[in-house]
């Protein structure tokens, strides 16, 4: 049987990827040691998914509790179920600015130092794999602030002369002479590291380059998880902050299974080092004012609300991705749900166990 390896299975996009290729006949070996706990404590932690995994997949889904930085542990992994690997889905990381600038070492360790040891351990073990990344669009670190944006009612947006207008970012904005955030940085170094095995040992590895990751499985938290956050504080009425930009700032929205979706086209006709910008795009994107609107409609309640003028270091402005790269590599992947959907959707989701509290 073909096994899909997963990082961060019980993650938002690691538990998108076991349900989706589980259910696609694979057999699904998960990684992940829930240090989502450990970096945003029992509010970030993914047990519960977890469980929600092993009762609906059964026997054709085991996951593995080990750190991707213990090549030793690692190697095991792959001693074991390395000649059936057909693909290799790595989500596993530490994703939050603020708490990179805590632990430099941990940070890089989780996502440089465990993305080298997963395409070392594929290279050695089963190097015919396809093995996708999950990047981030913050590889581009600040670059984006750079652009020439416009002052309206309820976002910022790009000046409409501009040539990302009218479909967003594209993979040529540069990586460099920017501002990143040391989690920019580790994040850059395993999305370069992916690129050199394709490029340099012919392995079929795919970056793809996220803009906001969202779904109804996100365990949010203040500094991680932007829509799921902001949901849960207009549920269980807890204050909402805004950082700065007069909370104009805008990001494109994926749902998670969209981007999975997208993971599989690149698995069933892979390139080698290949790069795509992945997110909502113009189909789906808003500012955080908008998405606070989006919020209270579907609760009907009003939102709390305060305001601090200081931005977080190394925060986008404006952040919309061109996915039209992929779209012409893959032109039968298409992005199904919007802004709108994905809020409800969580709201839906997890309603009842937030007002379990």
């Amino acid at each position: 049987m073909k096994i899909a390896l997963i990082t961060g299975s019980a993650g938002l996009v690691g538990s998108e990827s076991v349900r989706f290729f589980h259910a696609r006949g694979f057999r699904v070996v998960g990684i992940d040691n829930d240090l989502r706990q450990y970096f945003f404590g029992t509010e970030g932690a993914t047990g519960w998914n977890l469980d929600e995994l092993r009762q609906e997949c059964g026997d054709g889904f085991i996951n593995h509790d080990i750190d991707i930085r213990d090549m030793a542990a690692l190697t095991r992994i792959f001693e074991e179920y390395g000649r059936d690997i057909a693909v290799i889905i790595h989500n596993a990381a530490q994703p939050s600015h603020d708490w990179a600038a805590k632990e430099p070492f941990t940070d890089f360790g989780v996502n440089a130092v465990g993305t080298l040891n997963l395409l070392e351990a594929a290279r050695k073990h089963c190097p015919d794999t396809v093995f996708i990344f999950m990047s981030t669009n913050k590889v581009y670190g600040d670059n984006c602030n750079r652009l020439p944006l416009v002052e309206l009612d309820t976002r910022w947006e790009l000046d409409p002369a501009h040539p990302y207008f009218a479909r967003g970012i594209d993979e040529s904005m540069s990586l460099d002479q920017c501002k990143h955030s040391l989690f920019g940085v580790s994040k850059a170094a395993a999305d370069l590291l992916t690129q050199e095995y394709g490029r340099y040992f012919g392995m079929k590895t795919g970056v793809f380059r996220g803009g906001c990751l969202s779904g109804p499985r996100h365990s949010g938290v203040e500094p991680h998880g932007y829509l799921a956050y902001l949901m849960k504080c207009a549920v269980i009425g807890r204050e909402y902050q805004i950082f700065g930009y007069k909370g104009k700032q805008v990001r494109d929205n994926i749902h998670s299974y969209d981007l999975v979706n997208a993971f599989y086209h690149f698995y069933q006709d892979p390139k080698c080092g290949e790069v795509y910008n992945m997110g909502g795009s113009r189909f789906s994107n808003c500012s955080l004012l908008e998405s606070i609107g989006m919020c209270e409609k579907i609760t009907g309640r009003k939102m709390k609300v305060s305001y601090v003028e200081a931005n977080r270091s190394g925060d986008d402005i404006w952040w919309i991705s061109d996915v039209s790269r992929f779209m012409a590599h893959y032109p039968g992947w298409a992005l199904t749900r919007n802004s709108d959907d994905i809020l409800k959707e969580i709201y839906d989701h997890n309603r009842p166990r937030w007002a379990k509290g």
